[in-house]
C-alpha cells in the first residue's frame, strides 16, 4: 500500500469494453500522480494510450517506466492536432485544470481530470459554457469513491436497498503530508485552491452520490493550520456540514496529520446511515488488525457482515466512462453531479471559518 496519497494508483484485473486501438487516449500535464491511478483504470477498461505529454521530460520518463509503449508528443497542440485521440487526461496543478480542458473541449475531445476540478466559480461558469457550446465531456476522477472496491460496494448495496434510505454519511480523509516531497504549489492557496476545495471534493462527491441528492447546502465548514507555520497557506485541517436537497446531512473531516506509524497514506473511513441499516468503509487499512484495504461492515435486519473486497468487485466506472464517450450517455457519472460537487466544495471553502490558534 502506498505511504503517500499523491502517489497512490490503484491497478485492477483488466475488464475491456472496447477492442483495441478502438478508443484511443492522450496523458498531460503530469503535475499529480493521480495521473497513473486514471490511466490504470481507463487502460484496463480497453482504452490505447497513445500518447503523453508533459514540458518537464523528468515527468516524462518517469512516466514511460509505467507505460512503455505510449508515444512522447512535442506538444499539447500534437495531440490535440491528432483526429484519433477521443479522451486527454489530465492532472495539472489545481488552479489550471479548467482552462486545460477548456482548451482539450474546444478542440473536440473529451477530458478526464483530476480532482479537485476547479479552483474558483469562474473556472466553473466558464468550464460550463465551454461544455455546453461543445458538447464535450469534462469528467472528474473522484478517486476515493471510483477506485475503491468498498465503496463501490457500498454503492451497489445502497442500489439494492440493503439499509433503506440514505439519511447521514460521515467521512473522514486523512492525509500523509510528507512535506519534503510535495511541489511547491502544494503549499500555495492560489494553486492548490485549499483544503475542502482539494481533497474535501472526494467527500462532497460521496455524500450527492450515496445520499442520492442533486444538490446540498452547507451549514458550516472552517480550516486552518495547526502545526505547519513553515507553510502558512497549507490548511493542514478542515471540516463541513452539509444538508442535502432531500434532507440528508453529511459532516466530514479532512487533514494533513496521518501519524508515522501507519501503513498507508491514510485511514480514510466512511460511515453511512440509513433508516434500515448501516454501512462502514475502512478503504485503505483495517489498523492493526490487517494492512489491506476495502474492508466493508454492514448491519442491517439480516445482522452482521463483513465483506473483504480487495479484488472482488473492481472498478466499472471507467469501463462506462469510455462507453459514455463513445455513445455520449451519462452512465458512469452525469455532468451535472460532477459540477454540483465541484461548486459545492468552492461553497465550502468560501465560507470556512479560519480556526486559529
Amino acid at each position: 500500500m502506498s505511504k503517500d496519497g499523491m502517489t497512490y494508483a490503484p491497478k485492477g484485473k483488466p475488464n475491456p469494453v472496447v477492442k483495441e486501438g478502438e478508443f484511443q487516449i492522450a496523458a498531460v500535464a503530469l503535475d499529480h500522480g493521480h495521473i497513473y491511478g486514471m490511466c490504470n483504470g481507463l487502460v484496463e477498461a480497453g482504452a490505447s494510450l497513445k500518447w503523453v505529454y508533459d514540458p518537464d521530460t523528468n515527468k516524462v520518463n518517469e512516466f514511460l517506466e509505467k507505460f512503455p509503449d505510449v508515444q512522447v508528443a512535442d506538444s499539447l497542440e500534437q495531440i490535440l492536432d491528432d483526429e484519433s485521440i477521443k479522451l486527454i487526461a489530465g492532472a495539472a496543478i489545481p488552479s489550471e485544470r479548467s482552462a486545460l480542458g477548456n482548451k482539450v473541449m474546444k478542440a473536440g475531445k473529451d477530458y478526464f481530470t483530476d480532482k479537485t476540478p476547479f479552483t474558483t466559480k469562474a473556472q466553473l461558469a466558464e468550464t460550463k459554457r465551454v461544455v455546453e457550446e461543445t458538447g464535450q465531456k469534462y469528467m472528474v476522477y473522484f478517486s476515493e469513491r471510483l477506485h475503491v472496491e468498498g465503496a463501490v460496494f457500498a454503492g451497489d448495496l445502497i442500489r439494492d436497498g440493503a439499509i433503506g434510505r440514505v439519511i447521514q454519511v460521515t467521512g473522514f480523509g486523512p492525509h500523509r503530508l510528507n512535506a519534503s516531497s510535495r511541489p511547491d504549489w502544494f503549499f500555495n492557496k492560489q494553486q492548490y485552491g485549499g483544503i475542502l476545495c482539494d481533497i474535501g471534493s472526494h467527500q462532497i462527491e460521496q455524500f450527492l452520490y450515496y445520499a442520492g441528492c442533486e444538490d446540498a447546502e452547507i451549514l458550516h465548514s472552517k480550516v486552518g493550520n495547526y502545526n505547519n507555520p513553515d507553510y502558512p497557506e497549507l490548511e493542514d485541517y478542515g471540516d463541513t456540514t452539509l444538508r442535502g436537497d432531500n434532507g440528508a446531512t453529511q459532516y466530514f473531516k479532512v487533514d494533513w496529520f496521518t501519524p508515522d506509524g501507519l501503513s498507508t497514506w491514510g485511514d480514510g473511513r466512511t460511515f453511512i446511515t440509513g433508516t434500515e441499516g448501516t454501512i462502514e468503509i475502512r478503504k485503505y487499512v483495517d489498523v492493526a488488525r490487517e494492512e489491506t484495504g476495502d474492508h466493508l461492515f454492514l448491519v442491517n435486519k439480516n445482522g452482521e457482515k463483513h465483506f473483504k473486497l480487495s479484488g472482488e468487485v473492481g472498478f466499472p466506472f471507467f469501463g462506462e466512462f469510455i462507453k459514455d464517450c463513445i455513445h455520449r450517455t451519462e452512465n458512469a457519472m452525469t455532468q451535472a453531479h460532477a459540477f454540483k460537487a465541484a461548486e459545492l466544495c468552492l461553497e465550502a471553502q468560501e465560507q470556512a471559518v479560519v480556526v486559529t490558534k
